[in-house]
């Protein structure tokens, strides 16, 4: 049986090649059968000081250790307990390294025995986790963690966590722990005696096999085809909506602390009215409206009454998210059936196992990465439903290996990916017979200007976050392009070239001939990019030194394509060589591609199929560049073009955008010409009280049958809300730097008032950095942490934790932080807009579209930049308060809002509520008052 020593450490730092120490060991012996031998624990002496933040981290301060042996007199004890015993920890190079970089400074020998790292294991074991971290794995499983960051603490449960993990392993079924066995070589952990432990126990169980089946020679999880809906029979809409709203059986016993507020009512009541009157509605629904329980319960009532789907789309995947988990459950007890409601996607999101069981048979020269993520594909694939790659959590390399095994692989004329053993056509079909159909915007606007189908059809439609809806059609009825995204794609071609591949077909020497061709124009085509997109990255940033225009708000440059500049007719030149080098591949791969669909009539081989079937949709991608790539640089005056580059990057991160400067015609004749009903709904649709900007930017303005309906938030923002702008700000445009400097000062001074909890918008990269780095020089990290979109590492939503999990903290975001983040309760205080949220002037659409206007005898000012700035405004305003009993501080250091003549429009745009317009001093005091 074997003994497992699970060896957890507290260190001064990461590395101990650089001089950081072991402040604490904590080792548990356990065997297999989870019997604990033996625990460990001390504190060690490091020697050197304990960095304050690993004092915050772990609790130990110098005083604990001042007394504690050093690791040289502890160390016979030490190797003693683990030099016979299989080692395990969490983050195995970590606590290994550190271990033994410290018995050789004792004079001990190294340990090279057999080691589990759980980090791995869980990857590998529990693949839809959505953290790997110990503390909140612990967590997730229900085991007791009682002192994260204590060595023996995290030592007894990763113990616990081992012995999990084995467990699940053991209940794998045979043909996915041989497929394992064949995998294990690659990865860190040494488990090839516990995966054939564990099929010499599967070959004599009957039970673990009764839960999978197999597809294309894989086990997977048994689903339910059942695709059965029960008809019902419900009142009248107006009778029932009043039972589910106002009776004690409707919405009062479904949820605790219901509040009946008449505004949800009326939003359920508007948007049935819509769905069934073969009209459109637009709904403004204020924060705490229940916006998304009110067209739920309508969308729901139509889609069985009338047997038909209704689609959702939305722009962010959290409210998604919370539809799908939360709110649709809920609503699903007023009906005496099951919802069917399905989220649906693309291809490329669902696995194609005739792909992946290919590459499996692949395996001899994957690297680690691509192992692992075989490893958790393997074992998510017992355990999914759908076969949605969302649910999974690759590493990073994992995501490149996915393009080669998702659906999108399966072409039009080789259909590999189709029928019962597929999770794409499994999708498809629920989504037919769904009620609910919920997706995104991104795929929402593909499909209304596809050829295509993306989605299956529908005639009633319900938008939510109606306010993207235009960015989101623009930007996908344009054309985009990712120098290293392409680049990316241009290597991943190669693949299908390697003579190796086809060494058991008798193939015509043309073929192979054709085949080292197209490595060469793959060669010279990636080239070609590589000049273009080092010429464009030069001389834009030759052209933003000229004119010393702002960076975008994420800190990108931005170049103006004009036609009649000589960057454009350069760029386009070296466009077309590159396309040269492309349109040649194409014609090689399609004579490959001739050969080897003669081959495949004669030879009965699945690899063929696969290789032919990822020919087919290279080809079809080479087509795609070419394409979008004329479309880019046809003459086309009703599009902006620009190009952006990383302004701190790479010397050939190079992006290209070309957007239509009008997208209404487009919307009304694709959507709302087409379908019976669309109803818009966000919290932040009107401006000044009316929805004529947005009529007039998504093509509805002059439309007839339309419902308007602006439903008030119930909360009491004159008692939760007080609005604060200084009078005594430097101006920005005399004294930027000054600006700055009272800004920051200003953000120290509110975080003393509000202990933290603030949360800055700007609408500058380059202020927010600015602004960053100095309070970095008088903020003592003990005192406050700050984290700084673009700056700080991680995306929104791990910021946003971040910022959360600290006591007094302060976040500074820009444009993607002025909505859809989502902060309740005493974790946000206080609110400060640095600036009025108008977009530069310069940006390349923006500007476009202004001269348009003026063309047109208009003012682009009050027409487009003016409602924007409020939309914005409103949806900035919206992160204070996200409950009834939240309140706060919204702090604007922007005088403009109190001394511009169109200050009032932002003003009116939110709930009344109490505005002070004083010096920055006397503002704080008053808060400090007010909280």
């Amino acid at each position: 049986m074997t003994t497992f020593a699970i060896v957890d450490l507290e260190t001064t730092g990461n590395a101990a090649s650089k001089g950081d120490r072991i402040i604490e060991i904590g080792i548990v012996l356990i065997q297999e059968d989870g019997n604990v031998i033996d625990e460990f624990s001390s504190l060690v002496y490091p020697e050197r000081d304990i960095p304050p933040f690993i004092s915050s981290l772990t609790g130990i301060e110098e005083e604990d250790v001042l007394d504690a042996p050093l690791f040289s007199e502890i160390v016979e004890e030490v190797y003693s307990i683990v030099k016979n015993s299989c080692i395990v920890a969490h983050n195995i190079e970590f606590d290994l390294g550190f271990l033994n970089h410290e018995l050789e400074r004792a004079g001990y020998p190294s340990i090279h025995n057999q080691i589990i790292d759980t980090v791995e294991l869980s990857r590998i074991m529990l693949p839809m986790s959505p953290s790997f971290k110990l503390g909140q794995l612990s967590e997730m499983l229900g085991m007791g963690h009682d002192r994260p960051h204590r060595a023996l603490s995290d030592a007894q449960a990763t113990s616990d966590l081992l012995l999990y993990l084995m467990e699940r392993l053991k209940q794998l079924p045979e043909r996915t722990l041989d497929y394992l066995l064949k995998i294990e070589p690659k990865l860190k952990s040494e488990l090839r005696p516990f995966i054939q432990s564990a099929i010499a126990d599967n070959r004599y169980s009957t039970t673990v096999d009764e839960k999978y089946e197999l597809w294309h020679g894989i086990p997977v999880k048994k689903v339910n085809r059942s695709q059965a809906k029960q008809v019902l029979n419900l009142p009248p809409f107006e009778e029932w909506v009043t039972q589910v709203y106002e009776s004690s059986e409707g919405l009062q016993k479904l949820m605790a602390n219901y509040e009946w507020r008449t505004g949800q009512k009326s939003m359920s009541e508007d948007t049935y009215r819509a769905l069934t009157g073969g009209q459109h509605a637009l709904i403004e629904a204020g924060a705490g409206t229940g916006k998304s329980i009110a067209y739920l319960l309508a969308a729901l009532y139509v889609a069985i009454c009338k047997e038909e789907r209704i689609l959702i789309t939305t722009h962010t995947t959290s409210l998604q998210k919370q539809l799908l988990d939360e709110e649709i459950p809920r609503v699903e007890k007023l009906f005496d059936r099951p919802i069917q409601a399905v989220l649906y996607k693309g291809r490329s999101h669902y696995i194609s196992l005739v792909h992946f069981r290919y590459e499996l048979e692949q395996s001899e020269s994957d690297n680690y990465d691509i192992s692992l993520t075989k490893a958790m594909i393997l074992v998510w694939l017992t355990e999914t439903s759908t076969g949605d790659m969302d649910e999974i959590q690759l590493p990073s390399n994992g995501k490149q290996f996915w393009h080669k095994v998702s659906s999108e692989q399966s072409t039009k004329s080789v259909h590999l990916d189709m029928g019962e053993d597929s999770y794409y056509d499994l999708a498809r079909k629920k989504a037919e017979h769904s009620d609910l159909l919920i997706t995104n915007h991104a795929l929402f606007s593909l499909d209304l200007i596809s050829e295509e189908d993306r989605l299956p059809s529908y005639d009633r439609v319900i938008i939510d976050e109606a306010h993207h809806l235009e960015s989101v059609a623009s930007r996908y009825f344009g054309v985009q392009f990712n120098y290293r995204e392409l680049q990316r794609q241009l290597s991943q071609l190669t693949e299908i070239y390697q003579k190796s591949l086809y060494k058991q077909l008798s193939l015509p020497e043309e073929f192979f001939k054709d085949a080292g061709s197209c490595q060469r124009l793959v060669d010279e085509a990636k080239e070609e990019l590589n000049q273009w997109s080092r010429y464009m990255f030069q001389q834009a940033k030759r052209k933003h030194r000229k004119s010393n225009k702002a960076k975008s708000d994420v800190g990108r440059i931005q170049c103006t394509l004009d036609e009649k500049d000589p960057l454009y007719q350069t760029s386009k030149e070296m466009c077309h060589r590159f396309l040269s080098s492309i349109r040649k591949l194409v014609y090689r791969m399609e004579r490959m591609h001739n050969h080897l669909a003669l081959t495949v009539k004669l030879v009965e081989a699945p690899s063929l199929q696969v290789l032919l079937s990822r020919l087919e949709s290279q080809i079809t991608f080479c087509k795609q560049i070419i394409e979008r790539l004329n479309a880019f640089f046809m003459n086309d005056s009703a599009a902006a073009k620009w190009l952006e580059t990383e302004g701190e990057g790479a010397s050939n991160a190079v992006y290209l955008f070309s957007e239509p400067l009008d997208v209404r015609e487009l919307l009304k004749t694709q959507l709302f010409e087409k379908k019976r009903s669309v109803v818009l709904t966000s919290a932040t649709l009107s401006t000044n009280r009316n929805f004529d900007y947005v009529k007039k930017t998504l093509g509805l303005f002059g439309m007839d049958r339309l419902v308007e309906s602006v439903i008030e938030s119930p909360y009491q923002f004159d008692k939760q809300v007080r609005l604060m702008v200084p009078s005594d700000f430097p101006n920005i445009k005399e004294d930027p730097e000054s600006f700055v400097e009272a800004l920051s000062e200003a953000i120290y001074s509110m975080a003393h008032v509000t202990k933290g909890r603030m949360l800055v918008l700007f609408t500058s990269y380059e202020m927010l950095k600015n602004t960053y780095y100095l309070l970095k020089e008088f903020i003592d990290p003990e005192e406050f942490m700050i984290f700084a979109q673009g700056i700080s590492s991680g995306s929104r939503d791990r910021l946003k934790k971040n910022f959360q999990s600290f006591d007094q903290s302060i976040l500074l975001g820009t444009s993607s932080f002025w909505e859809g983040v989502d902060i309740p309760g005493d974790d946000l205080s206080c609110l400060m807009m640095v600036r009025l949220p108008f977009q530069p002037p310069d940006q390349p659409l923006q500007n476009l579209q202004n001269q348009n206007l003026k063309e047109a005898g208009l003012n682009p000012f009050m027409e487009r930049s003016l409602p924007h700035a409020i939309l914005r405004f409103k949806q900035g305003f919206g992160r204070l308060i996200r409950s009834s009993t939240d309140r706060g501080v919204v702090f604007i250091c922007d005088q403009r809002i109190m001394e511009a003549r169109y200050g009032k429009y932002f003003l009116s745009s939110i709930p009344k509520i109490p505005v002070s317009y004083r010096s920055t001093r006397e503002l704080m005091n008053e808060t400090e008052e007010w909280i």
